[in-house]
């Protein structure tokens, strides 16, 4: 996950703090040194990390903090605020849009950093807030770029304009008549990149600019590319001007340095980050949360909103209820993983948790959940909802229609005790339960099936 490593260097500096109770200036200087060693390492632009340090001294050296019960936490407070102060602000930026007719968003940006993917999942964001979008093919170099951009319209169902090789000003001059008449209230042109910036790509965009009149430019930039994109991204707007910035692969093992530099450098927001290569993996940029996460406080609102768009709440209520009452059976377990797997599974639940960075990702091994599955499948609908009857003689017939092991299947079952036992102590003491998670170690009981 983004700024994994940074989140570790920077929780070292504030467990240094905490353990020194009352703070002196020459403690603070000494762990701002290691927080702009950490930001360098994560690839944020040198001026910007020098720039934020400043700022957070010179607030830490305060009268609130070092009078402070706890001067530590004050500290952690202060670079929160910077932190997000740095990538935008409380509140996330969006996109403008007309009340009446058609708003046009034109992506750019370098070859291979997600354009075209990334034009179909913004025309599903707005599909799915009530809008008409329409997907505008104007890369008419790059082979297959047209193909494919109809293939993920119709993955995301929003009708796709291509002319084939036309000029593409052309194209996006004609694909605003088309929208007109057919009441396509957001168009989005997908432009050509090149491997590297130049001229010709920076012309070409210019005179789509001249030829439509486009409300947001929007550059595609790519987070694993560290300080070069934040390079990418001061070029274009030299050149071109563009409005705003869609950050992809923010779920690769990245350093990050992109999202905390972009704005500084540019002075343009991030709009959308890319979570993954899913079309449905675009989130609106909320620089608040990505600075929790960075902290290793987690994104609880993030998990929420995520949980929402998977589970209605009657399903929730639901299953809180049948887990309450100790009703909780194999079938509910297998819909809890379908649940995880569709918000993008373990790891991506542990980076939004609280505390989730302090956690083993490797331990949860998620290639442990088809296995799962897979033995709860071979399993008559008796056995799922009363898992006590599965004799040896059961056991063996399951493992031999998933192609597992007995162990594998007792495992499961094991687990599935232990968490029947956990919901037990919930009635009797909350805080007892919290133990029982404890010890459980979370899905790392589920490690190892089918090896």
């Amino acid at each position: 996950m983004a700024f994994e490593s940074l989140t570790d260097r920077l929780n070292g500096v504030f467990k240094k703090l905490r353990g020194k109770g009352k703070l002196t200036e020459a403690d603070i200087k000494a762990a701002m040194r290691e927080v702009r060693m950490a930001l360098l390492e994560a690839d944020v632009n040198y001026k910007v990390a020098k720039d934020f340090c400043a700022q957070v001294s010179e607030r830490a050296m305060g009268q609130e903090v070092m009078e402070s019960l706890t001067p530590a936490q004050q500290v952690v407070k202060i670079v929160n605020e910077e932190l997000t102060k740095l990538m935008g602000g409380d509140e996330p930026q969006y996109l403008r849009s007309k009340n009446k007719g058609q708003t046009v968003l034109m992506m750019c940006g370098l070859q291979g950093n997600g354009k075209t993917t990334h034009a179909a999942k913004l025309g599903r964001y707005y599909r799915s807030q009530g809008r008409r979008p329409l997907l505008v093919a104007c890369d008419v170099y790059r082979p297959a770029a047209i193909e494919q951009l109809k293939i993920v319209g119709e993955q995301v169902n929003v009708p796709v304009f291509s002319m084939g090789t036309e000029k593409p000003e052309l194209i996006a001059e004609k694909a605003m008549a088309y929208a007109r008449d057919h009441g396509n209230d957001i168009v989005i042109l997908d432009t050509a990149g090149r491997l590297q910036i130049d001229e010709a790509l920076m012309d070409e965009l210019v005179r789509i600019k001249q030829h439509v009149e486009v409300d947001e430019t929007l550059l595609v930039v790519d987070a694993m590319s560290g300080q070069e994109a934040v390079n990418v991204a001061k070029t274009f707007n030299e050149k071109i001007g563009i409005t705003g910035v869609i950050l992809t692969k923010t779920d690769g093992d990245t350093r990050g340095g992109a999202a905390l530099s972009v704005l500084a450098v540019t002075g343009k927001p991030i709009y959308f980050q890319g979570t993954g290569e899913k079309l449905e993996d675009l989130e609106p940029f909320y620089p608040s949360r990505m600075s929790s996460r960075i902290l290793g406080m987690g994104d609880v609102l993030s998990l929420i909103e995520k949980a929402q768009s998977v589970q209605s709440d009657k399903e929730a209520e639901d299953a809180a209820k049948r887990l309450m009452e100790n009703k909780f059976d194999m079938n509910d377990l297998l819909a809890q993983f379908k649940q995880i797997k569709k918000m993008g599974g373990a790891s991506a639940l542990l980076a939004m948790m609280p505390g989730g960075n302090q956690i083993d990702a490797d331990a949860l091994d998620e290639k442990a959940l088809p296995h799962i599955e897979a033995i709860i499948y071979s399993m008559t609908p008796e056995e799922r909802a009363k898992p006590s009857i599965i004799n040896p003689k059961r056991k063996r017939r399951i493992a031999a229609g998933c192609g597992l092991t007995v162990e594998d299947v007792n495992k499961l079952l094991k687990q599935y005790d232990m968490m029947q036992k956990m919901m037990k102590k919930v009635k009797r003491n909350p805080k007892g339960f919290m133990r029982g998670l404890g010890n459980l170690g979370g899905m790392g009981g589920f490690k190892g099936f089918g090896r």
